[in-house]
């Protein structure tokens, strides 16, 4: 049952790091001008995510463990929403945007199931 929770941790963790890598690649092309409004917040959405997740991990008492988790999963909705805002705004390709969107999606999900069990 550890070996199982280790792999799932894993797995989660290995999808977080894709999407802030994703993240990072894609608000390269955003418009100077967005440097320090929608490219900065997205990037420290997107890296709060998995920040949030790794440190609330590693705590030992499970409200502890829980508040991360869920600050984590606030920090994946604000950054959906920066995917939907990049999209209009046609800072994102729709290719990217199904990408991440996707990614976001599974990442939640898993997160939310940890959350629940919590």
């Amino acid at each position: 049952m550890n070996n199982e929770k280790n792999t799932y941790h894993k797995k989660l963790r290995d999808k977080m790091d894709e999407y802030v890598h994703l993240v990072y690649r894609f608000t390269r092309n955003f418009p100077r001008e967005e440097l320090y409004g929608t490219t900065s917040q997205f990037r420290r959405s997107a890296l709060s995510v998995i920040l949030n997740y790794i440190e609330g991990f590693a705590r030992i008492r499970k409200a502890v463990q829980k508040n991360f988790l869920e600050i984590s999963y606030g920090s994946l909705k604000e950054s959906k929403y920066l995917l939907e805002f990049s999209l209009k705004e046609k800072y994102l390709s729709k290719g990217d945007y199904d990408n991440a969107i996707e990614l976001a999606e599974e990442i939640g999900a898993m997160l939310w199931g940890i959350l629940r069990k919590l």
